[in-house]
């Protein structure tokens, strides 16, 4: 007998002898409902309640003066440049990429959530670095997605309005508790605290999953219910007709009781979830001191069925308040402008930038003429804000002149601030797919062809029910996820694993097209969260802004101590989905990827090794104290040594936080408003 067949039959056993009682009982039938797509759960429905209109307080100076810059306009400075103009200050938000800033007229491809992953290859507004994960060529060449011409492996991003918002796959996921109580312990700094985080959590987010309390009533999920960020869950009568799905489902299930913190630890999260209905973003599971495990739904940022993110606010806020915010596309950020003030500091002023569209030579579309681009100034008469992301933002700190000096000197540029940690202590999650092939296509695919249509095509069967705001294609593809420790001694579940109904083994040029090649292939993938390796660095390959950095991120041994741990955590992970796959082989041909032949903990190693790869680049100008030669910023997001000069984006963080990055983004962005605009109260 098996072991999942003896784990069943203990199971079958239990319930028979000793029951769970009337917790158990009560959630399986939650389980049941989820399946069954019933309302238990709390969600709204498809009805939407009317948003309330955005109010703008008057501009303040003189109407041709822009008090902030905010250069990026993804997750950390797109939400940040809007409530500044909201607030009243006149701001100048500039994109580099182009698109995205005329309403009504955004592709399929940016709207349906199942195209995510086109997304990210759309020519019209993707940026395709190409990373390395070792020094060693030969180490990097066992990866069969690294390019060698191109001298790395794909690392998608984007360049449009909205940022990397625009393709990623609208995972909207709370961070742990533990990376707000780091980083207010770091800062000495009460409102970093997770409990005064949460608030900017309840601001940004208009659930739609869950009912909101009625006026004067507590709010104990402490979900937000009037944001500028829809989130949903996918809908559960989406699986009920698969037997492929519910069989998964079940086996998840299997895997979570006996698996996931134990079968007492199981017991004890019964209540907790019968309250929370499965959601990770529930506050209660704080209030209980626990943390979301096993099986659970994913939110998505969605509304009615197609991506929302920060394009949407950028353009809301635009339309409420255009005396306030402009927005510039096509706008490539060369260096920032300073003057030294009285106290010594560089103050910034103002920013340099080359005006065109396709300049950046992430660009599949990049303009090939040497000069191209119109190099314009632009002033400011408080701050610039920098929102580049992990790579783009060390880059433009480096080319104005802060950074390391011998970096620095390297390029010719003149040294402004020295500063060691810029570019420095890159990190990212470590993440694998286990793919497999099933016995029959999955029903709930059956007619789509996952791409819109050409021309003059019909839309596929799926496309039309999107149309009416219904079907697979309103989600991202994942139909299932588990949270979980890889050892129980870990402080933290650090362990996100979602089943996704496709092919998937990383990124690669035309990776997206291949994940919807087969109807009948299951990709389990592993994320894992905390990552030991600190190793990882962005360094400057020229002094020309057009040119992309050299971007290595250390993996496992070539990095920093604790990789053993993540590399052992990411070979739990791929065990619990073969353990899945394995109560579920009914329904499973076989296994594709890492494949039979690896076959024990060694080979799973070297696997993880060679395949492994990461999207949440984060971590390259990191909060900390002024004493700490490698910090950048203080808690306040100001850059050390400078004036009047921010970043805002995921780069600040010591450690990478949570599972999927962009709602920690999201948040330190609503941080950064109340922070600048307290600022700006006491200002002279």
């Amino acid at each position: 007998m098996s072991e999942h067949d003896k784990q069943s039959e203990m199971l079958n056993s239990d319930l028979t002898r000793r029951s769970f009682g009337k917790r158990c009982a009560a959630f399986m039938s939650t389980v049941v409902a989820f399946l069954s797509g019933c309302s238990f759960l709390g969600g709204r429905g498809t009805s939407q309640p009317p948003r309330a209109g955005i109010t703008c307080a008057d501009p303040v100076g003189g109407t041709q003066d822009y008090e902030y810059i905010v250069v990026g306009s993804g997750a950390g400075g797109g939400p940040l440049a809007a409530n500044l103009a909201k607030a009243g200050h006149r701001v100048l938000l500039l994109e580099a990429g182009k698109g995205g800033d005329v309403p009504g007229q955004d592709s399929l491809i940016y709207q349906v959530p199942a195209f995510h992953g086109l997304a990210s290859e759309e020519p019209s507004q993707s940026w395709d670095f190409f990373v390395r994960h070792y020094e060693s060529e030969g180490r990097q060449a066992r990866d069969d997605k690294y390019f060698k011409d191109k001298d790395g492996v794909l690392y998608p991003r984007a360049g449009t309005l909205g940022g990397c918002t625009a393709h990623h796959a609208m995972i909207t996921i709370y961070p742990h508790k533990s990376d707000w109580d780091d980083l207010a312990t770091l800062t000495g700094d009460a409102s970093w605290s997770d409990d005064n985080m949460r608030k900017y959590f309840e601001r940004l987010e208009r659930c739609q999953y869950v009912d909101e309390p009625g006026e004067g009533n507590d709010n104990p999920t402490r979900h937000g219910f009037d944001g500028w960020l829809t989130t949903v869950t996918a809908d559960p009568k989406l699986v009920v007709g698969d037997r492929s799905l519910k069989k998964l489902i079940k086996a998840t299930l299997t895997e979570s009781i006996f698996n996931v913190n134990g079968f007492k630890g199981f017991i004890s999260r019964v209540k907790l979830k019968l309250k929370g209905h499965l959601d990770p973003n529930d506050w209660r599971w704080r209030q209980a001191g626990k943390s979301p495990e096993g099986l659970v739904f994913t939110p998505l940022s969605v509304n009615e069925g197609k991506r929302v993110g920060t394009r949407e606010y950028i353009r809301t806020v635009q339309q409420a308040c255009p005396n306030n915010l402009t927005v510039k596309t096509g706008a490539l950020v060369a260096r920032v402008l300073f003057e030294e003030d009285a106290d010594g500091r560089k103050r910034a002023t103002g920013v340099e930038y080359l005006e065109g569209p396709h300049l950046y030579r992430a660009d599949p579309r990049v303009n090939p003429t040497p000069n191209a681009g119109i190099r314009t100034t632009v002033q400011c008469t408080r701050e610039v804000i920098l929102s580049g992301g992990a790579f783009n933002t060390p880059q433009m700190l480096m080319l104005s002149g802060i950074g390391p000096k011998s970096e620095l000197a390297k390029h010719g540029i003149d040294v402004q601030v020295d500063l060691p940690g810029v570019g420095r202590n890159l990190q990212d999650r470590y993440e694998v797919g286990i793919v497999s092939e099933m016995k029959k296509d999955f029903s709930i695919l059956e007619g789509g062809t996952f791409a819109p249509p050409g021309p003059d095509e019909a839309p596929d069967p799926i496309l039309q029910d999107w149309k009416k705001g219904q079907g697979v294609y309103t989600t991202n593809g994942a139909v299932l996820s588990l949270i979980k420790r890889s050892d129980a001694s870990r402080p933290d579940p650090d362990l996100f694993i979602f089943g996704l109904v496709g092919y998937f083994r990383g990124y690669y040029p035309g990776y997206s097209k291949d994940a919807a090649m087969n109807k009948n292939y299951f990709t389990w993938a592993v994320l894992k969260a905390h990552t030991q390796n600190r190793g990882g660095v962005v360094r400057l390959r020229s002094n020309d802004p057009r040119d992309t950095p050299d971007i290595n991120f250390r993996y496992f041994d070539e990095g920093t101590a604790g990789w053993e741990e993540d590399l052992d955590s990411v070979v739990d992970g791929i065990k619990t989905a073969r353990r899945i796959m394995q109560r579920a082989d009914s329904v499973v041909e076989r296994e594709l990827i890492p494949g039979p032949e690896h076959d024990n903990d060694e080979r799973l190693r070297q696997f993880v090794k060679d395949n492994a790869w990461g999207h949440h680049a984060s971590c390259t100008c990191k909060i900390g104290p002024t004493d700490d030669p490698m910090a950048v910023v203080d808690g306040n997001f100001r850059v050390h040594g400078t004036a009047n000069l921010r970043v805002v984006d995921a780069s600040v963080f010591p450690r990478i936080p949570g599972f999927f990055i962009v709602t920690s983004v999201y948040m330190i962005s609503e941080k950064a408003t109340d922070v600048i605009l307290e600022e700006a109260k006491h200002a002279t």
